[in-house]
């Protein structure tokens, strides 16, 4: 009996794995184990899934809790029952904010590993309820519904195919299965605003309904699909008010009659373009801009950051400090996939024609003419490209003048190159070379979106 339970567990964790759609059978990947049930049960799922040939695990000794060491030998046992490979990891001197630094270290491990073990995914065992105490705790230190969009069920090369499980299935999925894990005490220390979300908020909300994890994930997957939409309308009405890819000012008078909510994302976008990284706009300064834009000596309403809208003339325009990041590295980008590039995120999906041309925010190209690897890097002095419905080249220096991309932005838009020749630049220009024709039979999406 004990062993049909077992083959029950590891089959239900595959088939969670597969229903996520975020692994297929071909790839492979690296999971992130703690020795906590959640994470066994992703690597168990994916093991199952897909194989434990195509998983390699990491886990990471940080040496500071008393028990580390027992969940190393809890993530060595765990590996050699699934079969699959383990490396071990012990950073030293985590400096800064201990948790923060904790998981920069983990990612930045993973990635390694990931790159070196030529593989296409890192898994996190993150659940349904991680997903509902992160929207609890944000909810209650972040204004703004951007803040309740956390724990997508991919963000860039990081899944997280566990999102359908809460917490008390995976720990009696563990059980069943028979796989090693062990509780870390640190969860039950009331001196970290997560725990005292995981403690005291979420059982609260359990006596209320017991499907109060659920009705938060539905809620919180539709504010992100409700964001989709809204980022599309947000394009539509920029175009509308004359503010065309690469502009980061608008005309005052172009926002009147628009409801405030509108307002409110047109301007934060035309901030995020100016500064090329995520920024906080709420009510309360969206409505001091429009106030002062209405002014005949306008003003200045500081962002935070660094980041300021300057009212002047009719005009309302975002400026951003230079030196706020350094200019992100290059970066590989496979068709179809994703990565990270400084604080975008550049996604290329493969669909089949035919499909409208699009751009210069959204790419349609030809999928062949593009190959199945590409670049993502920065401008470099003497890039040359033929805009869309161009006979000559242009540089991109002349093409970011002429369409009024800020200097300051400029080194860290998503150039995207394919064998050294330039595809798309993000919200400037897409390629004559790699232009959807009625003939092409795959057709490559290119999308930039700057990350939280």
């Amino acid at each position: 009996m004990g062993s049909v339970g077992k083959e029950d567990a590891l089959g239900a964790l595959a088939e969670v794995v597969r229903r996520s759609g975020l692994v297929d059978a071909i790839s492979s990947g690296v999971v992130l184990v703690s020795g906590g049930a959640d994470s066994a049960c992703a690597a168990a799922g994916l093991s199952r899934a897909i194989g434990p040939a195509s998983v390699h695990a990491l886990h990471v000794n940080y040496g500071i809790r008393e028990s580390a060491d027992r969940d190393e030998r809890v993530c060595r046992d765990l590996c050699s029952k699934l079969r699959i490979d383990l490396h071990i990891e012990r950073p030293k001197d985590l400096a800064g904010n201990l948790q923060a630094a904790a998981r920069d270290t983990r990612y930045a491990a993973a990635e390694q590993l990931r790159a070196r073990t030529g593989s296409h995914w890192i898994a996190t065992g993150q659940t349904r309820t991680d997903l509902a105490e992160t929207v609890l705790y944000r909810l209650a230190v972040s204004p703004g519904t951007r803040a309740l969009r956390g724990l997508p069920a991919r963000s860039g090369r990081v899944v997280r195919p566990l999102l359908e499980l809460e917490r008390a299935e995976t720990r009696r999925l563990a059980a069943q299965a028979g796989l090693p894990f062990a509780d870390d005490e640190t969860n039950l220390e009331l001196d970290y605003a997560r725990n005292r979300v995981r403690a005291e908020v979420l059982p609260a909300l359990h006596e209320l309904s017991p499907a109060a994890e659920r009705n938060i994930a539905e809620t919180q997957a539709e504010l992100v699909e409700e964001a989709h939409l809204l980022e599309r309308v947000v394009l539509e009405a920029l175009e509308a008010a004359g503010a065309s890819a690469g502009a980061v000012a608008i005309r005052a008078d172009a926002l009147e009659g628009s409801e405030p909510a509108l307002r409110r994302l047109v301007l934060r976008a035309l901030a995020e373009r100016a500064t090329g990284r995520a920024v906080p706009l709420g009510r309360r300064r969206a409505a001091e801009i429009v106030r002062l834009a209405a002014l005949p000596e306008g003003g200045e309403v500081d962002l935070g950051h660094g980041v300021r809208a300057i009212c002047e003339h009719g005009l309302i325009r975002f400026v951003g400090s230079s030196e706020a990041d350094a200019a992100p590295k290059p970066v590989s980008l496979r068709v179809p996939g994703s990565c990270h590039f400084g604080r975008w995120e550049v996604r290329a999906e493969v669909r089949p024609g035919p499909v409208e041309p699009a751009g210069p925010d959204l790419a349609t190209l030809d999928a062949d003419a593009l190959g199945e690897e590409l670049l993502v890097r920065t401008w470099r002095e003497g890039d040359r490209m033929r805009p869309l419905g161009m006979d000559g080249t242009k540089s991109l220096q002349d093409l970011f003048t002429d369409r009024g991309v800020p200097r300051s932005l400029r080194h860290r838009l998503p150039v995207v190159t394919a064998a050294g020749h330039v595809v798309w630049v993000a919200g400037v220009a897409v390629s004559e070379d790699f232009r959807l024709g009625p003939q092409a039979r795959e057709i490559a999406v290119l999308t930039a979106c700057v990350l939280d």
